[in-house]
């Protein structure tokens, strides 16, 4: 193999580098459940989208879509997480979770 050949058609896996935006993305997803809650979910969400959009368009020389993958699905999961405890949070404000709680001294039949 000539040099010229090399530098025209080189071996697999050679130059290829992985995306910075991927890497953020997954940083970011998994820093959204222990530091930032909310913001580091939106922050994985936008920069796996863009990660993707990267990768698809560099024609195989920047990898990393799994981790753009994982960045995206930890925010998403982290978000589904905020809106469960955020309607919880508003249910127990609302006094709607605590109904059971004032009817279980009445659970006796009203024996006095």
């Amino acid at each position: 193999m000539s040099y010229q050949d090399y530098n025209q058609n080189p071996p697999p896996g050679y130059g290829q580098q992985s995306s910075s935006l991927a890497v953020i993305s997954l940083i970011a997803g998994i820093a959204s459940f222990f530091i930032v809650p909310l913001l580091g979910a939106i922050a994985a969400i936008i920069t796996g989208g863009m990660a993707k959009k990267e990768i698809r368009q560099s024609g195989g020389r920047i990898t990393g879509l799994g981790m753009a993958n994982w960045g995206v699905t930890l925010g998403w999961i982290n978000i589904a997480f905020s809106l469960i405890g955020l309607c919880l949070g508003l249910l127990a404000l609302l006094g709607v979770v605590t109904l059971p709680f004032c009817i279980m001294p009445f659970a006796n039949g009203f024996n006095y």
